[in-house]
């Protein structure tokens, strides 16, 4: 229960992740992994920006950049980034400018640690950024890739209640071998 209480960090560690829900909610699942907490999930909500993109996206991005930079750095310092997978994502792309258009095929995901390379970007849109031009990834592929860095073995079924078998993640999937060392 002493991860749940921020109060145990400095003030300039708080400062660091951002005095928002958000920031401090990144704070709370670093300290949360420390303390051996498997899955931890962190939202930022309010990403549906139909009008006013511009203002809202920015808003946004100032509570989303200074609290993951601030987890990857602590976890890495703490030694924790090899073993821990940081996701941020979310279901769809938006048209540059107003954002009023969903790009629902053109999707930004960021992975860090997990044993990943850093630094690598894997696909490209086109430049409206509404389509995938070069190596698109799918679901089950991004899902197979998750699975793959938690060391879970993606093709392997598991036995549901009634004895029903159930894939983790679709036969088609592939992970993407160039996130891996």
């Amino acid at each position: 229960t002493r991860a749940f209480d921020l109060n145990d960090e400095s003030a300039s560690v708080r400062e660091a992740y951002g005095k928002s829900r958000f920031g401090q909610g990144c704070l709370m699942a670093r300290r949360l992994v420390e303390a051996g907490v498997p899955f931890v999930e962190v939202s930022l909500g309010g990403w549906d920006t139909h009008a006013g993109a511009n203002t809202r996206v920015k808003a946004l991005s100032e509570q989303l950049d200074p609290a993951m930079a601030s987890l990857i750095s602590d976890l890495k310092e703490r030694g924790l980034l090899d073993t821990t997978l940081v996701i941020c994502m979310g279901e769809f792309g938006r048209s540059p400018g107003s954002g009023s258009a969903h790009y629902a095929r053109a999707w930004t995901s960021v992975l860090a640690g997990g044993g990943l390379k850093l630094g690598h970007v894997v696909g490209r849109t086109g430049k409206k950024g509404d389509d995938v031009e070069d190596r698109p990834i799918t679901s089950p592929d991004f899902m197979a890739t998750v699975c793959q860095a938690l060391g879970i073995d993606h093709t392997k079924s598991y036995i549901a209640r009634g004895g029903r078998p159930m894939r983790k993640v679709d036969k088609s999937a592939r992970p993407v071998h160039e996130l891996f060392a």
